[in-house]
């Protein structure tokens, strides 16, 4: 069977099949045929999600001639009148900071690229890539982002890389999540990733079996032995608590723990199995945010009142995979944590999911950040009330591709201008090489092109 897939990938990459926007062509034929429950097709289905997700880069989508004129001449026009700094920098920021903060109500589209990863700062400022030196070495990762800022606040009018780790990282001695499901940290290529803790059914038996010993006994095992002096030793040092409100989704964490065709054989052929590694994801998130809940005093605490899910892997799955497996945990999870309507209930997944968004809109997600070959109107048309992240395709922003950018931000600025609600962002992660040139760039596209 294996060989059989491989084949038919190999045929449709020499075919040209896997080149831009054909790959959503693909999708929906096999889809088709996958409503018919054949195991072979989603597999093949499952090769070119992950060409999609992750072999050549997603560009420009749906983008017209008149797109693409108005900003060639809107680019050009800015380039003739180029200076160092972005003037009337601090009107700009006092709208977009108005904007962010209600994207329903504010008089310009409000840009989400104004805090810049770290990394960004190896190609803005001449460095080569170090992900490792600027994952452990303190002092590196804070000379870079001074270094940036001095720039950014030089072109931009603002220092806008921060450097903050996130509570997880200032925290390592808690357990987290994969490591309840016995999937260990390793550092590859250029970033951690967890390890596969099961490879059959009996593995993963048995791995639950242990699953759910310590969630019975979570306290025993998430804190240290001498966990009071680190805590008091962690809070004398101003350290953010480390209150979990986010996790890579379910089917992410599930093919990670499991593997991804393993996963979808177990859906399909041992439901039971299945429904008992979804329950105990959804007990294992729920068990260990609230014992640091308890820990910390922030069970009560309305600024925590919100949960974010980021599952790339989530499009692996059809919809009636999904609808069993990956929508019982955002439902079981948004209600805990994100109880209310004006609670934020956030997803991200920038691979091919267009096929589940019938489901994910009955989780009440209300704050979206989805893949570029998403249209914003797709995205709209299922959720009218959620603020939408999107929809700049993050190489076009990487690569520079000035036309292509400030196109893009008019097609999303058409769609969004009645309707409002969106902050324009890229759809997914901002990838190094994205420069603050590009991001002045798109500055001036929201004052001259983008006010409501």
């Amino acid at each position: 069977m294996y060989r059989e897939i491989h084949v038919i990938i190999k045929h449709m990459k020499t075919l040209g099949i896997f080149k831009g926007f054909y790959c959503g062509c693909i999708i929906k034929h096999f889809a088709i045929i996958i409503q018919q429950n054949s195991i072979l097709c989603h597999l093949i289905l499952i090769k070119c999600r992950y060409n999609i997700m992750y072999g050549e880069k997603k560009m420009s989508v749906y983008l017209t001639a008149k797109h693409l004129n108005t900003a060639e001449k809107f680019v050009n026009n800015a380039k003739k009148n180029n200076k160092s700094t972005f003037y009337d920098a601090e009107r700009f920021w006092y709208e977009q900071e108005n904007s962010m903060r209600d994207p329903w109500h504010g008089v310009q589209v409000p840009l989400g690229m104004v805090k810049m990863p770290v990394f960004c700062a190896f190609a803005e400022l001449g460095f080569d890539e170090d992900f490792y030196r600027l994952e452990h070495d303190a002092e590196f990762r804070s000379m870079l982002c001074r270094q940036y800022n001095d720039l950014s606040e030089k072109l931009i009018g603002r220092r806008i890389m921060d450097d903050v780790q996130p509570p997880v990282k200032l925290w390592p001695e808690i357990k987290t999540v994969y490591d309840i499901f016995e999937s260990k940290k390793f550092w590859h290529i250029d970033s951690y990733w967890n390890s596969q803790s099961a490879k059959n059914e009996y593995e993963l038996d048995a791995l639950l079996d242990r699953v759910e010993y310590r969630i019975e006994n979570i306290n025993e095992y998430i804190f240290p032995a001498d966990w009071h002096n680190i805590k008091t030793g962690r809070l004398s040092e101003g350290r953010a608590i480390p209150v979990n409100r986010s996790i890579r989704g379910p089917v992410t964490l599930a093919t990670t723990v499991y593997g991804v065709e393993n996963l979808v054989y177990l859906i399909n052929d041992n439901q039971a199995l299945a429904q008992r590694f979804r329950d105990l994801i959804i007990k294992a998130i729920i068990i260990q945010a609230e014992t640091i809940d308890k820990e910390f005093g922030t069970a009560e605490d309305d600024q925590y009142c919100r949960f974010s899910f980021f599952d790339d892997n989530c499009a692996l799955l059809n919809r009636e995979m999904y609808e069993f497996f990956g929508y019982p945990v955002l439902k079981a999870v948004f209600e805990k944590f994100a109880p209310r309507p004006e609670n934020i209930r956030f997803q991200h997944s920038d691979s091919s999911m267009e096929h589940l968004l019938p489901v994910l809109v009955r989780t009440g997600i209300n704050d979206i950040n989805f893949g570029p070959d998403l249209a914003l109107s797709t995205i709209r048309r299922h959720f009218p009330k959620a603020v939408i992240r999107g929809q700049l395709a993050p190489f076009t922003f990487s690569r520079n591709e000035e036309i292509n950018m400030v196109a893009e931000f008019i097609r999303d600025f058409e769609t969004a201008k009645e309707s409002k609600g969106i902050i324009f962002s890229t759809s997914g992660s901002i990838n190094n090489g994205s420069r603050l040139s590009g991001l002045r760039l798109l500055m001036t596209a929201v004052r001259d092109l983008g006010k409501y």
